[in-house]
């Protein structure tokens, strides 16, 4: 029986009944005070019940105070008995009112309710619908809250601001965004276009739809944008990977004299958080501390994630330290900033010290151990963790299969995808994308391949470059090169994609694919980074182009020395020492800084051409120019420099170097005084390899 015919039941019963007739026509007052009494001492339940006993009608407003409260209290039984005596009492009862009884059924997420009344009115008006369309939008149900804003115009009801709003928020829900532009047209159509809340709401659901742009455009035309209008512009920006634009709408909400929400600045902790922009964090951290939020735990928590991200692990152990700012979140932001910066034991000693601890709690430690490398670190975690909890996430397990992919143990990822069977994980991506990587760590190509084919349907640009990288561990370079083919009809490739691709062909000497794989990063706009720019390199090098390595080398940033030295190296492999050398004097044009491994390399070359020379120049200006220590392994490069070119003078020099000869030194050193004759050193070198002998 639905509310409104027990309702109707009692009206009835009312109406012919002569005795209720008789009590419905006296209302003592000390009923309504008892009521009162009962209503300011927070005892709802008992005022409902006395109002649903009296068999007499109240005041209008004390039904609307009742409702009220019954929303505020998610009171759905007595919002029921409210509603049941307002329609005994008054015939037909007044819409405003039963309005108030289709909020409150909302609110109390009693939707089957509120629809129930709303098709019994006698008598709708655009309260009617706006209740019911913001209880329908508010209760998780945005698709029927749009069908019913499509009835409301029908019936030719003109929707006003509320109705406006609760439509916006369910186009943001759906990213209907055709449907929200329709609807943008119909607000500025009845003059609703300067409403801050109707804007907000148009800036939100642009920004859910990635049309930052128009989302922008909407928010300039707020004439005065209030702090939500500014928390959804910042949030939006954030949403869109737009970091730079969400800093810098944080920094105008300030400047507008506008006292930003605590999820604004949540949001742009966040935006610095990921773009390890510590300096603008900093400036936040001081207007939280302004306007007193540093204790608000979501704030806290932002911003000892932002510090951890940026590197700054004391200021974030300050922030924590702070008085009432320790819950589940920061402890486990703390934890986990810790693990990710390799600082283990600080991270396990506060783990330890945790008052409770969550999954999130427990990956967090357990990814730091993984990204450490840590495995036999981590294998202990794992079985202290397996006797503290009882149900593993998905990260929990793509956790424990990367641990048992690094140390091979492949009848442990079998346990694993055991589990992962039995609780219903296959369908998650990621952990079916770990399951497959770990059988081809393992070696299990056979099972791995099983793996990659039940995967149809489902596979991603990881699944495929997990494919790609087991045929290569296998040396299998050929089917690399073949299975990038049948990757195209189903995913786009990334950058990880071509710099296996681009070792499978160095591998086999592929030129000429090669090429073409290089080719084709550059027609579809990839970016070369620096691992695609080695691979690059590699393959050129390994198939005997170097000239075109030396091309692609020159496009390199400034920065990537790594980058340099690895070509300085393969053209000394090559036989190409001059084209090393010149090299080096590019990387001095451009900017870019010289290592100690640079010099190492050069110094190669310069033992390749016999430039004894410009070995000594580049040496001096190692220490003079570039302040770079010398090592014993430059020593070395000297020494047999000078040794194979006979240049004993020097050699003699070089000797004064604050490390001891090694044998090997000494012994090049006496060989080169049999055939570049130097008597003096020769007996000196005799002495040292003699007492190195005794020893």
């Amino acid at each position: 029986m639905g509310v409104n015919s027990g309702a109707s039941a009692i009206k009835n019963f009312l109406q012919i009944n002569p005795i209720a007739q008789n009590l419905k026509s006296t209302k003592p007052n000390s009923t309504i005070n008892t009521i009162l009494s009962h209503l300011e001492a927070g005892c709802l339940k008992k005022a409902v019940s006395l109002l649903f006993s009296s068999p007499f009608p109240f005041d209008l407003p004390l039904y609307g105070r009742l409702f009220q409260l019954c929303s505020a209290s998610r009171a759905i039984v007595e919002a029921r008995k409210v509603e049941s005596h307002l329609i005994s009492y008054y015939d037909p009862p007044p819409t405003f009112l039963l309005n108030r009884a289709i909020e409150a059924y909302g609110k109390c997420r009693c939707l089957q309710d509120a629809r129930e009344l709303f098709d019994e009115m006698p008598h709708r008006d655009g309260g009617s619908w706006n209740a019911l369309i913001t209880a329908y939008a508010k209760g998780g149900f945005p698709s029927e809250a749009l069908g019913l804003y499509l009835d409301m115009n029908r019936s030719g009801v003109s929707p006003s601001e509320v109705t406006f709003a609760s439509v916006l928020g369910s186009c943001g829900v759906l990213l209907e965004l055709g449907f929200a532009r329709v609807v943008h047209g119909f607000v500025v159509k009845l003059g609703y276009g300067g409403n801050v809340i109707i804007a907000s709401a148009l800036v939100d659901v642009y920004g859910k739809c990635d049309e930052i742009v128009d989302a922008r455009r909407m928010f300039d035309e707020i004439d005065r944008p209030n702090a939500v209008s500014w928390n959804v512009i910042v949030r939006r920006y954030l949403e869109v990977g737009d970091e730079r634009q969400s800093v810098f709408m944080f920094f105008q909400t300030i400047r507008a004299g506008v006292r930003p929400l605590t999820f604004t600045f949540s949001s742009a902790l966040v935006a610095c958080s990921n773009r390890q922009a510590v300096l603008e964090g900093v400036q936040i951290h001081g207007v939280v501390i302004k306007y007193r939020h540093e204790d608000d735990e979501k704030v806290a928590t932002s911003l000892i994630d932002m510090y951890m991200k940026c590197n700054d692990v004391v200021s974030a152990r300050k922030v924590f330290d702070q008085p009432g700012v320790k819950d589940l979140l920061s402890w486990t932001s703390m934890v986990s900033g810790y693990a990710m910066a390799g600082r283990l034991k600080e991270a396990q000693e506060l783990f330890d010290k945790m008052p409770e601890r969550s999954i999130i709690s427990w990956n967090a430690m357990l990814a730091g151990y993984v990204r450490s490398g840590q495995w036999e670190e981590a294998q202990s975690f794992i079985f202290k963790m397996c006797l503290n909890i009882y149900d593993a996430d998905g990260v929990t397990l793509n956790l424990l299969l990367n641990v048992s992919a690094a140390l091979s143990d492949i009848e442990y990822g079998r346990q694993i995808h055991a589990y992962i069977y039995r609780h219903g994980f296959e369908s998650v991506i990621y952990v079916k994308n770990a399951l497959f990587d770990m059988y081809g760590k393992c070696g299990a190509l056979r099972r791995a391949r099983i793996c990659f084919h039940n995967m149809s349907g489902q596979r991603d640009t990881i699944s495929w470059n997990s494919l790609l990288n087991s045929l290569a561990q296998h040396q299998m370079n050929v089917d690399v090169i073949t299975m990038f083919r049948e990757m195209q009809k189903e995913t786009t490739p990334n950058e990880y994609t071509f710099s296996t691709l681009l070792a499978a062909c160095a591998n086999i000497f592929a030129y000429s694919q090669g090429k073409q794989i290089h080719g084709f990063m550059i027609r579809n706009g990839y970016k070369i980074d620096v691992v695609s720019l080695d691979a690059l390199l590699e393959m050129y090098s390994k198939c005997g182009y170097l000239e075109y390595a030396l091309k692609v080398i020159k496009t390199a940033k400034p920065g990537d020395t790594i980058l340099w030295n690895s070509m300085i190296i393969r053209c000394c492999h090559h036989g190409k020492a001059r084209e090393a050398l010149a090299l080096f004097d590019l990387m001095k044009e451009i900017g870019v800084k010289p290592d100690n491994v640079t010099f190492q390399a050069v110094f190669n070359a310069c033992l390749c051409e016999g430039f004894v020379d410009e070995g000594k120049r580049y040496f001096d200006a190692m220490i003079n120019d570039y302040g770079i220590t010398v090592k014993l392994e430059h020593y070395e490069c000297m020494i047999n420099l000078y040794t194979r070119y006979g240049a004993m003078k020097e050699l003699g020099k070089i000797l004064k170097m604050p490390f001891k000869p090694t044998v090997s030194m000494l012994t090049r050193i006496f060989d080169a005084c049999k055939v570049y004759p130097s008597p003096r050193l020769a007996m000196w070198v005799a002495k040292k390899l003699n007492k190195l002998n005794q020893n």
